[in-house]
């Protein structure tokens, strides 16, 4: 049995989720071209663990990098950034990728990232073993961010959530799904998860985004979000998390009011961007979650929970 990454909850914390005493997991030059490394995708690979990282290097260009961990805590990460080959369409231009998702879907791992193209928008990519790698069309018209794939067909077609937004530091953002039959065309875009009232949920009044690939429980598909707010030092990031239906995912069951995760340590408040907390991958065993976020755009770490404490804890404090 692999082992999985996790850390009891002090016995001085009362808080549903935790962080790991020994973050940050990965740090801003643990790679040897890297400036920064955050806001990543985990997956659970073969005898341990695999992932696609966001790799700002010296110059400051925004890049996708992939790695391996034996116990989902030490990780060894590429020092060149993924190749892709072609996909579903010939090769397309992607002047930077950022942000990436990862998760399996009948017979691959699929991608999605932050590219590009005329703008901002949603790169597809997938790989079997991550060594070779295939980009495919990009989902949406510029400009978007934040693309989530749900790890199973809605209805017998793909589901991805997602951000419209604009070229610049979003000041505004709401959650979207769309659907496709086949990964390459998109379509029925519905509203989501807007975002709270400031008198309701100020953490979450700016702008929300899809935060970890959603993971299916009893009570329905649980997603780790990301919340901001606009205050007089700048945006604010910090984490919730979200209940959506098992049948109908774009209905929302309950989603936080108090957040779970908001900037609190040193390497979340202090960074390139300072005050971000930005959960971008989760992993699940049996009622333990571990939620890998990344911190003040500077480094990765990681934060444990409960399931079904999380759930409970949204079912008695929610919007």
């Amino acid at each position: 049995m692999k082992p999985f990454p996790w850390e009891p909850r002090p016995e001085s914390c009362h808080d549903v989720v935790w962080r790991y005493s020994k973050n940050p997991v990965i740090g801003r030059y643990d790679t040897a071209v890297s400036n920064s490394i955050f806001n990543s995708a985990v997956v659970p690979f073969g005898d341990g663990y695999a992932g696609v990282f966001r790799c700002d290097n010296k110059a400051v260009q925004m890049n996708i990098y992939a790695g391996f961990s034996s116990d989902g805590i030490n990780w060894k990460i590429s020092d060149t950034p993924i190749e892709f080959e072609p996909g579903n369409t010939p090769m397309i231009r992607s002047d930077y990728k950022y942000d990436p998702r990862v998760t399996w879907i009948e017979d691959r791992w699929w991608i999605t990232w932050c590219n590009g193209c005329d703008g901002p928008t949603i790169g597809i990519g997938y790989t079997f073993d991550f060594k070779r790698f295939y980009q495919c069309e990009n989902a949406f018209l510029p400009f978007n961010r934040n693309g989530v794939l749900f790890p199973q067909k809605i209805g017998g077609r793909y589901a991805m959530m997602s951000r419209p937004s604009d070229n610049g530091h979003t000041p505004f953002g709401d959650i979207f799904i769309s659907y496709s039959p086949d990964m390459k065309y998109w379509g029925e875009h519905r509203c989501l998860m807007k975002v709270a009232p400031f008198e309701d949920s100020a953490w979450q009044c700016t702008k929300v985004g899809a935060g970890s690939v959603p993971f299916l429980t009893d009570e329905g598909w649980l997603m780790f979000y990301h919340g901001v707010i606009n205050t007089c030092r700048g945006y604010r990031y910090s984490m919730g998390a979200a209940l959506l239906d098992k049948e109908n995912p774009e209905r929302v069951l309950y989603r936080s009011k108090p957040y779970l995760l908001a900037p609190a340590a040193p390497y979340e408040l202090m960074g390139d961007v300072p005050d971000v907390v930005f959960p971008c991958a989760s992993i699940q065993d049996g009622d333990r979650v571990a939620i890998y976020y990344g911190a003040a755009d500077t480094c990765v770490g990681l934060a444990f929970g409960h399931i079904s404490e999380i759930i409970n804890h949204l079912k008695e404090n929610h919007l």
